[in-house]
């Protein structure tokens, strides 16, 4: 079926047999699941089964037995936006998007789109566009300007968006053809280390020991996939940062949370004594932001040899786009995906929209969950300290690259799934904010079913040590 055919596409580059595609149970039917061209049934199926076959691999290397693994394609689907069926005390938590962040029609027919959803982000479009902060006045702004120059108007002030193009269009970019040149992820030997056994358990990453810089969906989502393995989780946030709340919720399961402020010697000090102690690192900073404060892989593999070091962007780090700040919305817009999506399935008004998940979002972390466990088997059988890296766009590209559902089979997809699945598919954890009603592991294997030993904290709720492994 095409979920196998999708998990195919992933197994090679860890350096797996494409034929150990054949052996996940993927059952739920296939595209399309929701209202949208693209091909997000079987990629979601793909990737969750990819995560649980490099779980069960490491359970094989502990015990020396194999595991079934198994995946429902439509909850994997559910899983690409979690959030929205994330209820804390029965009241659902919907995190709102800032009303200014959308597109909107720019000069000459084109469309811009605005990343608003963090207040610095935020600022520096109003401060471009020079009005206030309502949709009317950016609507009125955005109309003045050339969504091309006002793109990297945007860019060059430290903001967030982009010119919405076709996919024809993204195509022909010069970013587009230096990520064509990349594989879906890259899994690269950073240092040397000699080979090291995984630390004592009844679960697949029972001891290891995970450091989480990142935020929003898809590096909180790798880490979350680790965790429901049974690996140690530490979520690294600063007072500084940025967050909301839904998804910190939604995407910290199973997750231990501390504040540390790299901008202080002291707090950096903590961070690479955690490094010493642990066994991957996390982080989705743009390509060589970390290196002056000493956090660059190479810089890590040697402050902690056998270090699996795991690198999120939004553009990748070839191309002339590889510093540029992005989201799964600026990537959805700039490469073709909502305008395809608008085409297909018009909005109230004419133009782009967004499609109905966070698909880029979810599926790069689980891709980078995959990877970061591939790398832990390599590290236990031949040593050696290593990076894992992929962006935003490189997902993109794979999801579009599955082609699209055809046309005729898009009449009368159901915009929700059904009361019964959702309640089948979901558990209730006691976490400090109260009872959390949220989707379970999707993944499912016969010996080490996954499941989160700890419940969702709020940012900063725990101290900055290590669990006693």
């Amino acid at each position: 079926m095409a979920a196998h055919d999708a998990l195919r596409t992933i197994l090679p580059v860890a350096g797996l047999s494409e034929e150990r595609a054949r052996t996940v149970e993927i059952t739920g039917g296939s595209d399309p699941v929701l209202p949208t061209p693209f091909r997000i049934g079987e990629t979601s199926a793909a990737a969750v089964a990819a995560t649980g076959l490099a779980a069960a691999d490491l359970w094989e290397l502990r015990t020396g037995r194999r595991q079934e693994v198994g995946v429902d394609l439509r909850h994997a689907t559910a899983s690409l936006r979690s959030g929205n069926y994330l209820q804390v005390n029965g009241v659902k938590m919907r995190g709102e998007r800032n009303e200014v962040m959308g597109m909107y029609p720019a000069k000459s027919g084109r469309w811009s789109y605005v990343h608003a959803n963090f207040p610095n982000h935020r600022a520096a479009a109003l401060k471009v566009l020079g009005c206030e902060e309502s949709k009317a006045s950016v609507r009125k702004a955005v109309a003045g300007w050339d969504a091309l120059e006002l793109e990297e108007a945007i860019i060059a002030a430290g903001g967030a968006g982009g010119m919405v193009r076709s996919m024809a269009e993204w195509a022909q970019h010069p970013q587009a053809a230096a990520i064509a040149s990349l594989p879906l992820l890259e899994i690269v030997k950073i240092g040397d280390a000699p080979p090291q056994k995984l630390p004592e358990g009844d679960r697949p990453l029972s001891g290891i020991r995970v450091l989480d810089l990142t935020r929003v969906l898809a590096g909180p989502t790798c880490a979350r996939t680790l965790a429901e393995h049974g690996a140690d989780v530490l979520k690294i946030t600063a007072p500084h940062i940025a967050a909301r709340d839904d998804q910190e919720y939604d995407t910290g399961h199973g997750k231990l949370s501390a504040r540390l402020d790299l901008r202080q010697t002291q707090d950096l000090e903590t961070l690479k004594g955690l490094v010493r102690e642990g066994d991957v690192f996390s982080q989705g900073y743009r390509p060589g932001t970390l290196a002056g404060r000493g956090l660059a892989p190479q810089q890590l593999a040697a402050l902690r040899p056998g270090i699996v070091y795991v690198s999120l962007c939004a553009f990748s780090h070839v191309g002339p786009w590889a510093s540029r700040r992005g989201f799964d919305t600026v990537v959805q817009n700039v490469s073709g995906i909502t305008t395809r999506q608008g085409q297909v399935f018009p909005g109230a008004e004419p133009g782009p929209q967004f499609y109905p998940v966070s698909a880029i979002d979810y599926l790069t972390g689980y891709l980078m969950a995959f990877g970061a466990m591939v790398a832990l088997a390599r590290r236990a059988r031949e040593g050696g300290g290593w990076l894992v890296r992929i962006s935003l766009a490189q997902t993109g590209g794979w999801l579009v690259g599955r082609g699209e559902v055809p046309e005729a089979e898009l009449k009368d997809v159901a915009p929700e799934f059904t009361a019964d699945e959702l309640a089948r598919w979901s558990i209730e954890s006691q976490a400090p904010a109260g009872t959390l009603r949220h989707l379970k592991p999707t993944v499912q294997l016969s010996e080490t079913p996954p499941h989160w030993a700890r419940p969702s904290v709020p940012l900063g709720h725990n101290e900055p040590v290590w669990p006693a492994r």
